[in-house]
């Protein structure tokens, strides 16, 4: 053989060799090779097919199940989310490989170990609205938009696995778990409960929508049928009670728990007692009469509106206004003027309040705003949606920073924005996780092509939408508004705006809240008058009160705030409003 066919037939070995090593390389790095999950559920569950999102959980500890372990700090769970259309009872399907995760974002990155998987699907239904859109979403079912506690939410019994070296074992999943029904709750002698249906959001829903309240009726309601009396309102999160109204002394059976928020503990004999203080406080002789109420109006969004029209929710805004209170007064003898219907609420329910008296400045008198979400987006938490490029990194020339998300009373933090994003990002696309930064978005949003709601950035490289930006200053940055309309509204805002944050609040909300009162403090004709307060190191959720830590003062809405309102009344009543009557 010539030299040069020997050289030949070694080239075409080399390169054979080379070939079979690239394609088996190849296949050890795919997705088939790292394993696999297989789901289904069973015909005794559901008989129909069903649309939702499958969340796959990992966990390394058991003491809770991993569908209670997902959260934002270090010491979550991982998860990872999935679409999932037209899912046949029995039908096995395979979760995607590739999908989205939080903390860690694929499969292969995954720690070696011994794990704990759970799989959890959350239901969706098809919405046909009066905008002519068709969407998937989570109907609420009485668990206020929890995906890990809403009934009829399908999920697996959790399994032991074992990963090696970036190897996912193939496993077979049963979601052989369905989360039951919610009982309604019931009725007593202080405490009753209503639902109504609205017509304003069942025709923008296309099917029946519904609005609740838990009514706390005062001492002497029952013996003095010829008093009308004033309503106090409080906005907020989904309720499962009348914010923890008790007629009993705290259980001595109750075994004290230590609160890591708080650093207290037996936090938990501490929110019993402070109920059945209030109950005690609310039948005694010198607590203001007053109706009391706490409404109910989740969304397929989220677990409350934000009391606010829409263009992804609807018009709840307008339904809670013109239907679901009215129809409360009229039930339950309220004077129904709106000099004496009066808003408070924290969090969620600060920016409630203040919106609400913004947006209907005649149909309510007086508003107490504790620890808002942000009420000037300049200080949308860290970012500034109108002049920030981005809301993930502060960028430099040479480097770029994370943005905080979440801090504690000494400002160490434990949550970035674009964490927080992520994890949402695994519940659902489309602003369906149900979570905080996707309801700011479907309130505030103009919709998509499909009908969801735009986002205010791109939720994977945090890349801000200016138009979208532009459209939010103009129908609910609460700052500007109140700014561009005073001299319109001002009149009808005068005596009315009360606001109370912790200078160290949890999620930066106290930054809003400065520049709303440099707004407010420059108001004329007429002055503002009303109030702005900070607490010194205080946390989320203070309301104003010096004389208690935030552990307490979070858990003293209604005694602190109905009495404000009693003794300032006077301010925006008319001349021949009844303050008598109802001060027995």
């Amino acid at each position: 053989m010539k030299k040069s066919d020997i050289l030949s037939n070694v080239y075409v070995f080399v390169i054979l060799l080379f070939t079979s090593f690239f394609f088996s390389c190849s296949n050890a790095d795919s997705s088939g090779d790292i394993g696999g999950i297989e789901f289904s559920f069973p015909t005794e569950h559901y008989k129909e097919a069903l649309d939702g999102r499958l969340i796959v959980l990992i966990s390394k500890q058991i003491e809770t199940e991993p569908r209670f372990q997902l959260r934002d700090d270090s010491k979550t769970c991982q998860a990872f989310g999935m679409d999932i259309n037209d899912w046949k009872p029995e039908e096995s399907l395979q979760f995607d490989m590739g999908a989205f995760g939080y903390p860690i974002r694929n499969f292969k990155e995954l720690p070696s170990g011994e794990f704990f998987v759970q799989v959890l699907f959350h239901k969706y239904e098809t919405f046909e609205r009066a905008d002519g859109h068709v969407v998937k979403l989570p109907m609420d079912r009485g668990e206020g938009q929890q995906w890990n506690k809403a009934p009829g939410n399908l999920y697996s019994t959790p399994q032991k696995i074992t990963i090696n070296n970036g190897q996912f074992p193939a496993i077979n999943i049963k979601l052989d778990q369905k989360i039951p029904p919610i009982p309604e709750p019931e009725d007593t002698k202080y405490v009753k409960h209503i639902k109504i249906k609205s017509k304003l959001l069942s025709d923008f829903w296309g099917r029946d929508m519904y609005l609740g309240a838990h009514i706390l009726l005062p001492e002497g309601w029952d013996t003095h049928p010829d008093v009308s009396y004033p309503l106090a309102i409080m906005h907020g999160h989904f309720p499962g009670d009348f914010g923890g109204f008790r007629t009993t002394p705290p259980d001595p059976n109750l075994k004290p728990e230590y609160s890591e928020r708080f650093d207290v503990e037996g936090y938990n004999v501490t929110v019993q007692q402070e109920a059945y203080d209030f109950y005690t406080t609310w039948t005694g002789p010198d607590f203001p009469r007053v109706i009391a109420i706490k409404i109910q109006h989740p969304t397929p969004y989220y677990d409350d509106s934000y009391a606010v029209n829409s263009e992804a929710q609807g018009p709840y805004g307008d339904a809670i206004t013109y239907e679901l209170i009215p129809h409360i007064e009229q039930q339950f003898r309220g004077i129904g003027e709106g000099w004496s219907r009066f808003v408070y609420g924290g969090s969620t329910g600060g920016w409630e309040s203040l919106a609400v008296q913004v947006k209907y400045p005649k149909e309510y008198g007086m508003a107490f705003v504790a620890c808002p979400d942000p009420i000037d987006f300049r200080a949308y938490c860290l970012v500034n949606i109108y002049e920030d490029e981005n809301a993930y990194y502060q960028e430099g020339t040479f480097r770029k920073t994370l943005v905080p998300g979440h801090r504690d009373y000494l400002g160490n933090v434990d949550a970035s924005l674009k964490d927080m994003n992520y994890r949402e990002l695994v519940l659902g696309t489309k602003g369906r996780s149900g979570q905080q930064w996707d309801i700011w978005e479907a309130t505030y949003s103009p919709v998509d092509e499909e009908g969801y709601p735009k986002r205010i950035w791109d939720r994977l490289t945090g890349e801000i939408d200016k138009e979208v930006a532009s459209y939010w200053k103009e129908n609910y940055d609460l700052a500007y508004i109140l700014k561009r309309d005073w001299a319109k509204n001002g009149k009808d805002w005068e005596n009315k705006i009360h606001i109370y944050c912790g200078d160290m609040d949890n999620y930066y909300l106290n930054n809003a809240v400065y520049l709303a009162e440099e707004i407010l403090s420059e108001t004329a004709a007429p002055y503002y008058n009303g109030e702005v307060d900070y607490g010194d190191r205080a946390e989320h959720c203070w309301n104003g009160d010096h004389d208690n830590g935030n552990h307490i003062s979070r858990l003293r809405y209604h005694r602190m705030f109905i009495k404000k309102y009693v003794d300032k009344v006077h301010k925006v009543a008319p001349k021949n409003a009844d303050l008598k009557s109802w001060r027995y």
